[in-house]
Formats: C-alpha cells, sequence, structure tokens
C-alpha cells in the first residue's frame, strides 16, 4: 500500500501501460483520476470502482490538462503523482515522407502534453509537501531505430524535459523521472502484436533484446510506480530504461550465447 491515501491522475489510462498504472496505483491505496482521449478511462473506472475517477482529456490541450489537476485536488483535496502518460505514434513514416501537420500533431501530444503536465502538476504536488512526476518517453528517445522520426523526436524532448524540470523545481519536494519503455504490448503496438501471432511470428516480437520477449504494460506500471513511490525518493531527472536490454549495445548479428558477430 505505497499509495494510500495519495491522489495520483494518470494520461493515457484507457489502455496500455496507463491503463495498467491506474489499477496499480488505486490497488496500492491511491485514489486515482484516470484520464484518456478515448471512452477506456470510463470502462476501466466501472471495472475497478470508487478509487478511479474517469475524465475524457486531451493531453495537448492546456485547458483539458489544468482542468484534470483542478478536478483531483477539488475531489481528493491533494495532488501527489502526476503520471503522464498519453502519447501517439505517428505511424512509420521516414523523415522525407512526414509532414510538418504530422510531426507537430506527434508533438503536441507526445511532448506538449508532458510539459503541460509539469506546468500545471507541479505547483499543486509542492503545495502538499511534495511527491513524482513521471513522464512516459521510449527508448526511442536514446538512439535512432526504435520509431518514427517524429515520435522518437518527440520522445528525446521528453528525457530532456524531465531533466530540466527537476532542476527548475529544485527545492519544491517535486522529483520528475522519465520511463523509457522499449517494445511493449499497448494499445499503440496491438496492431504489430495481432500481425505477427496471426501470421505465426510471434517468437520475433522482441527478438532483438537480450531477453528476446515484448513487455508487458504491468512491467512497465511496476518501473513508473516505482518512480512515483518513496522508494524511489533519491531518484530525480533520470531516464529510467525498461526495454529488455535492448539498448545495452550496439548492433550485432545474433546467434549463440558466445558465438555473437559483429
Amino acid at each position: 500500500m505505497r499509495f494510500r491515501d495519495r491522489a495520483v491522475i494518470v494520461t493515457g489510462a484507457g489502455s496500455g501501460i496507463g491503463r495498467a498504472a491506474a489499477i496499480r496505483f488505486a490497488a496500492e491505496g491511491a485514489r486515482v483520476l484516470a484520464c484518456d482521449v478515448t471512452d477506456g478511462a470510463e470502462a476501466l473506472a466501472a471495472e475497478v470502482g470508487e478509487a478511479v475517477m474517469a475524465m475524457r482529456m486531451d493531453a495537448g490541450s492546456e485547458a483539458d490538462v489544468a482542468r484534470a489537476v483542478d478536478t483531483a485536488v477539488q475531489r481528493f483535496g491533494r495532488l501527489d503523482v502526476m503520471l503522464a502518460n498519453a502519447g501517439i505514434s505517428g505511424g512509420m513514416a521516414n523523415i522525407l515522407d512526414t509532414t510538418p501537420e504530422l510531426f507537430a500533431e506527434v508533438l503536441r501530444v507526445n511532448l506538449i502534453g508532458p510539459f503541460l503536465a509539469v506546468k500545471h502538476a507541479g505547483p499543486r504536488i509542492a503545495e502538499g509537501g511534495g511527491g513524482a512526476i513521471v513522464l512516459t518517453a521510449s527508448v526511442a528517445a536514446l538512439r535512432s531505430g526504435a520509431g518514427s522520426p517524429a515520435y522518437s523526436a518527440s520522445k528525446a524532448g521528453v528525457v530532456n524535459l524531465a531533466q530540466v524540470a527537476a532542476q527548475q523545481l529544485s527545492g519544491t519536494g517535486v522529483r520528475v523521472n522519465a520511463l523509457c519503455p522499449g517494445l511493449t504490448e499497448t494499445g499503440m503496438t496491438q496492431g504489430t502484436f495481432d500481425y505477427a501471432r496471426g501470421a505465426g511470428k510471434a517468437d520475433r516480437l522482441g527478438r532483438l533484446n537480450p531477453l528476446r520477449r515484448g513487455a508487458r504494460a504491468e512491467e512497465l506500471a511496476a518501473a513508473a510506480l516505482f518512480l512515483a513511490s518513496d522508494e524511489a525518493s533519491y531518484v530525480n531527472g533520470q531516464a529510467l530504461v525498461v526495454d529488455g536490454g535492448l539498448s545495452s549495445s550496439h548492433p550485432v548479428t545474433k546467434q549463440d550465447y558466445g558465438r555473437t558477430a559483429v
């Protein structure tokens, strides 16, 4: 019960990592405002019960983010944790085929959204004596090969935003960290997982990482809850990579253990 009597906002709570995290927060004693642009948050609230309140919210809209923060404080009397998890992939177009409009929309949701979460949630969390903000980034933030140009650039911005925010909230008791998932089965990636399974190629999912599998949303939720909890009380301004070891190596041709060739 690490979050007993604490108030938490989770964006992108309608599916994937956000949904799994909201369920875990509630199970560990938190009161949760589950936000999503779809009706998934309402379905989650109906499933979990009174510990979860649902709200429709566009994570890239300042009015919506401010309303969510105000609602959480009004309903719960405080705000302790913000998990800014909402994001979009923007497809897999290469840089030459990406339009400025698509790039801008991906940045609006994936980067401006976390910025707004810090801007509006940070002061309210500080008012209560401190807490945590967790921003969902990606291994695509670290180097090429894990996402489209727009997605990768937006997530790289999230990592830097966590670092800058941690510094600018110095002395407030508010910690800010980024979470960098590898391939995870979520609403965003469901098509990829379904296609692989339908084609009898499920064993290829995540085959490039040492664990040779994709992650479950619950595994990323566990990492997010760690960053939000008192167990991470001295972790601040960091990017926690949870990718099965994918980013631990340069590209290689992988054979049997002990016989890996460059």
